[in-house]
Parts: C-alpha cells; structure tokens; sequence
C-alpha cells in the first residue's frame, strides 16, 4: 500500500459566490464542507485512483470526528491520532463570475509531545508494509524541524516529500525519491525568489545535488517542471474548465506516486500526475473524482 501521513489537516468549508464584492455583505448560492488539508487530500487522492493506500492523520474535537466520518463514508482506509486541540478549518470562497480562488487558511494548533510521539510510533508500524509514502503538509507550531526527518531514519521505500522549508532542508540527507514543493514554496525554502526559469532550474538542481532523486515544481496553471537523473523536462498542464483549483498540487503528488508505484515509465509517471491533477481542478471538492479511463 501507499502511505499517506502529514500532520495538519483540516475541515474545509468552500463558498461559492455568485459575484464576490470586498467589503459588503455577500450571500453564497452554495456551502459544503469536507475533510481537506494536503495529507487528507492525498490520502483521497489515492483511494479514488484505486490504489492500495492508507492515511494517517491527527484528529481532535468536533472538527476531527468530522474529518473521522468524512472519510469513512468515503470509504478512504485511515488512523487517526487522538490530539486535544480541534483541527482547523480553512475556508475557501469561489467566485464564479471571475473564476477567482480566495483561500483563508487557519494556522493549525500545536501538538504534544505526546501526540508527537504517538504519531511517531504509528507511522513506524504503518511504514513497515508500505511500498511507498508521501509526506506531506506543514509542521504544526512547535514540533522541531526535523520531525519528519527523524520520521524517515528507518524507511526504506521510496518517499514523495510535499513540503517546504526547514523540514524540507532537514530530510534532503535522507535522499527522497522525489520533492514536489510549488513554485512559491521553493523560492521560500531556497531563501530567493524564483523570477525566471533559469533560477528556477538552479534551485531544483540545488534540491538533487542536497539529496533529493527528483524534483518536480508546479505553478498552478502554469509549466509543470521536472528534474531527476535522465535530465529536465517542461510539462504544460491540460487545459480544462476549473471548478476548483485547491488540492490540484496534491493530487499532482498522488498521481506521481501512483504512478511510480505501478511500474510507469518518468514521462508516462509525470503525464499520469498531471493528468489527476487536471481531473481534481474539474470538481467542487478537493480528491474526490473518478480515475478516467484514458489514464
């Protein structure tokens, strides 16, 4: 099974807007909401691509149990760490005359040390008879910045790492299989911006020469690149009607891995991730789709 852990989901509640008008009063013509958060996302991800997986996740107060229902009724294979504080929420407001995305994002609350070393030890027995894990997410207020390095000490599968950073720095020794931060969030983790193509390209080598086999950096909407042992390659996403971009770059890194676990080819693994990613901007909600049949 692939394995998906992170360690701040969240509940997200998505508004769609008719027309959205800063600073006035504004009535949305739809509200729902589901369990989000970038590991929840992959974990559904890849339950919908109809691979083997399972999910592992903090869950507290209401707002856990939600998560908890949410993807039981979808039927998404999951542990959960019991942690005191709720889990966030995150809200997302649509605006369909534009097409806009505006995204609130809740911080999410610290664990304990406790609740770190509870994670820790269930991550150790699920990682044991996985194939392959993905991590992914931010770290929560307060958990040290090698975590999920420490986390990765005696995995010896291959490891998809979404994250940004320290914690991105911190598990490059740890020679990943691939990174897959987004453009922003690797000009935040190399500490320069990333005006040009060229410095983007500097900054993924910069990635594989600390450790990582291959680096691939989306864009929202924009040029998909990748590095890895054969060379560089620049991928232009599907054009398709987007409902809703959030969790686009997480299914990405489904896909990727979904992909690499069945054996794929690079290219056909780098299509395959772009492809799942396209499919999820068609739907309201994030990770919920069917895989097609073209894949």
């Amino acid at each position: 099974m692939i394995l998906a852990a992170g360690l701040t989901p969240a509940w997200q509640q998505i508004l769609a807007f008719r027309r959205l008008r800063l600073g006035e009063v504004n009535r949305a013509e739809e509200v729902i909401g589901c369990a989000s958060g970038k590991v929840l996302n992959v974990g559904c991800a890849l339950h919908h691509l109809g691979t083997a997986s399972h999910t592992l996740s903090p869950a507290g107060g209401t707002t856990g149990e939600m998560l908890r229902t949410d993807l039981a009724v979808l039927g998404v294979p999951a542990t959960w760490i019991e942690t005191q504080s709720s889990i966030r929420i995150c809200t997302t407001l649509l605006d369909r005359s534009t097409g806009q995305t505006t995204e609130l994002v809740e911080n999410s609350a610290p664990l304990s040390a406790m609740e770190l070393d509870a994670y820790r030890a269930k991550f150790v027995e699920l990682a044991a008879r996985a194939r392959l894990i993905v991590i992914s997410g931010s770290l929560p207020p307060g958990a040290p910045a090698d975590f999920f390095a420490s986390l990765l000490t005696e995995v010896t599968v291959p490891v998809l790492l979404d994250l940004r950073g320290p914690e991105l720095l911190a598990c490059l020794p740890r020679r990943p299989w691939l990174v897959k931060p987004n453009r922003e969030e690797l000009a935040l983790t190399i500490g320069n911006p990333l005006a040009t193509d060229d410095e983007l390209l500097t900054a993924m080598h910069e990635l594989r020469a600390k450790g990582a086999e291959y680096v691939v950096v989306s864009d929202g909407p924009h040029a998909v690149w990748a590095a890895g042992p054969n060379g560089v390659d620049c991928l232009t996403p599907p054009r398709v009607s987007v409902v809703n971009p959030i969790g686009c770059g997480d299914c990405l890194a489904a896909g990727l891995a979904v992909a690499w676990s069945e054996g794929r080819s690079w290219a056909d693994t780098l299509h395959f991730g772009l492809a799942t990613a396209a499919e999820n901007a068609r739907h309201l909600l994030p990770a919920r789709f069917a895989r097609g049949s073209g894949w």
